[in-house]
């Protein structure tokens, strides 16, 4: 049963800004390890790039591009909650705050 303070718009930047940080922490290892196949040589980063080039790969490549954007926007707005005496139009904010992360994503979907 989902209570009515689920539904607050607050509440569901609360979960993304949460989730997207859980993203990017998953991703860390998997980012420390590529850096440290270069440092095996340059025939196992290339074969860990390789790896990469799947579509699945840059997917979740995208995926984590636009969950750094949903964390990162939806941190600055914890930010102006904490220390910016404005604190109405959440909706208004939360939405800004997910069409940027997304509008980003697309950006980098579309290599601009």
């Amino acid at each position: 049963m989902i209570r009515a303070s689920h539904r607050q718009p607050g509440f569901v930047a609360a979960i993304l800004h949460r989730l997207a940080g859980i993203a990017l922490a998953v991703f860390l290892p998997l980012h420390f390890l590529a850096l440290a196949t270069a440092l095996n040589g340059s025939d196992a980063l290339d074969a860990f790039l390789k790896a990469t080039s799947t579509p699945l790969a840059k997917f979740a490549e995208w995926g984590i591009v636009v969950a750094l954007a949903v964390h990162l926007t939806l941190g600055l707005r914890v930010l102006a909650i904490e220390f910016l005496p404005w604190r109405e139009r959440t909706l208004a904010v939360v939405t800004t705050c997910v069409a940027v992360a997304f509008a980003v994503g697309l950006a980098f979907l579309l290599k601009l």
